[in-house]
């Protein structure tokens, strides 16, 4: 898997950490407090827009008199202690960080949420000095699928895009780096169970941990 590969970029939620059910909580409060039912599928219409175009959404799907600001701002007050003291990291993250390191092979990050919330999760579990570079949707001009995110978080790290695995858990971000000519690694999520078939379709490989990782026990797709 890490033949010829000199850098690997990671999306976050779903990815690094188990912080996909976070924001079905934080989705639920925020419109409970409004009196407005969570949509079943609402997860589903958010998976490839950056956080502030989420916002933008959330206002004028549910008719908000809430600024973009404040929405915001009240989002982050709910999550920003989830991602700093709740949200698991992937089994085998830190052991397969270390063998990167290791190996001098450079870590990043491209992700669609909050760049405070990705600190968060990575100060939580102590994983701040794996990541050279942290790059969010909000940062470029189109988000995922595009590959933009991608291709700046490499160039950032100054790795070739065709040097570059990135790992995903939807089907949205694997074909943002499979278009950015990266090898791609597709991660179970229970939160994306059902899409596996679809990531198993576009990846290169798939893991259930990242121990798979590790002892070359992953699938070639």
């Amino acid at each position: 898997m890490l033949e010829n590969i000199e850098g690997v970029i990671f999306d976050l939620d779903g990815t690094l950490v188990d912080s996909m059910g976070v924001w079905r909580n934080v989705d639920k409060s925020y419109l409970g407090r409004r009196g407005i039912p969570l949509p079943a599928n609402l997860n589903k219409e958010l998976e490839s827009m950056e956080f502030m175009e989420t916002a933008r959404y959330f206002k004028r799907r549910f008719d908000l008199s809430d600024t973009i600001e404040e929405i915001v701002e009240e989002w982050m007050e709910t999550a920003l202690d989830q991602y700093l003291h709740h949200v698991p990291m992937k089994p085998g993250l830190r052991e397969f960080l270390e063998h990167l390191e290791e190996k001098g092979i450079r870590a990043g990050i491209a992700s669609s949420n909050h760049v405070d919330l990705v600190r968060a999760a990575l100060q939580g579990h102590d994983l701040e000095r794996f990541f050279a570079e942290i790059v969010t949707c909000g940062e470029v001009e189109r988000a995922k699928p595009e590959p933009d995110v991608y291709l700046e978080a490499a160039r950032r790290l100054g790795v070739p895009a065709q040097r570059c695995l990135v790992f995903e858990d939807i089907p949205v971000g694997i074909r943002a780096g499979k278009s950015a000519g990266m090898r791609t690694c597709a991660i179970q999520d229970d939160y994306s169970q059902s899409q596996d078939a679809d990531k198993r379709a576009l990846a290169d490989y798939y893991i259930e941990s990242y121990t798979q990782a590790l002892d070359g026990s992953y699938e070639i797709l």
